[in-house]
């Protein structure tokens, strides 16, 4: 029996104005769908530097829409085969000569894609993976990390984190072991959603700004290495 075909109502797309230098898919976190108002203004920023943008939700998300009992986030780990078969389909879709994909999305979206993103890196599926606003651990347990699979990972990786972001501060991430692969780039004063506190002379527009910049430029250096 052959698997029903991928619903790709499922997603939703940003396209930027011309030719896109790259796609990325821009995955939810735990508790937020895709239509989130951070996930909207980085779709929109990110289309705006030339990279279309490819959202969608992992299915407990989506039975919220229907009228589904709320539930909490499965484990990360459990959501790698949906995130996998949304990459599937896209490259199906889009064919070889499409632009270079990137995997990630917002905390645990963006955890997710790097579970996944050894075996499609490898497998040719994806150029890179990327996070904004990794969950290096749980708000007030620096003990309880989840890096391991960041320490031996060869796909080129970008973490966008807020300086004192509750799940991996400056100060804490600075001196974790992680793979030479894998870059981070600090929002200044940001918190898990990479806005500063008044006063600090920084703003959150700035901030998700310098983080679309930044994803742009990553996207624009794994384009270029493949051509």
């Amino acid at each position: 029996m052959r698997d029903a075909p991928f619903d790709f109502a499922r997603l939703h797309e940003t396209e930027p104005a011309g030719t896109a230098i790259a796609r990325v898919i821009l995955a939810h976190g735990a508790g937020a769908p895709m239509t989130s108002p951070f996930l909207e203004q980085v779709a929109a920023l990110l289309a705006n530097r030339g990279i279309a943008v490819t959202r969608f939700e992992f299915a407990y998300m989506a039975a919220r829409r229907t009228g589904g009992k709320r539930r909490p986030a499965p484990k990360a780990e459990t959501l790698v085969p949906e995130y996998a078969a949304v990459v599937a389909a896209i490259g199906e879709r889009d064919g070889a000569q499409a632009a270079p994909l990137l995997v990630g999305g917002k905390s645990m979206g963006g955890r997710v894609a790097s579970l996944a993103a050894e075996e499609l890196y490898r497998g040719g599926l994806i150029a890179g993976v990327y996070a904004l606003g990794y969950p290096f651990h749980p708000p007030g347990m620096p003990e309880k990390l989840r890096t391991a699979h960041l320490e031996a990972l060869s796909a080129p990786m970008l973490i966008v984190q807020g300086e004192r972001d509750p799940f991996g501060s400056r100060e804490e991430v600075e001196v974790l072991r992680l793979s030479p692969s894998v870059s981070l780039v600090w929002a200044p004063d940001g918190d898990h959603d990479l806005g500063p506190r008044g006063g600090k002379g920084f703003t959150r527009r700035g901030n998700l700004e310098a983080a679309a910049d930044a994803l742009a430029a990553f996207a624009g250096r794994l384009a270029e290495s493949r051509t």
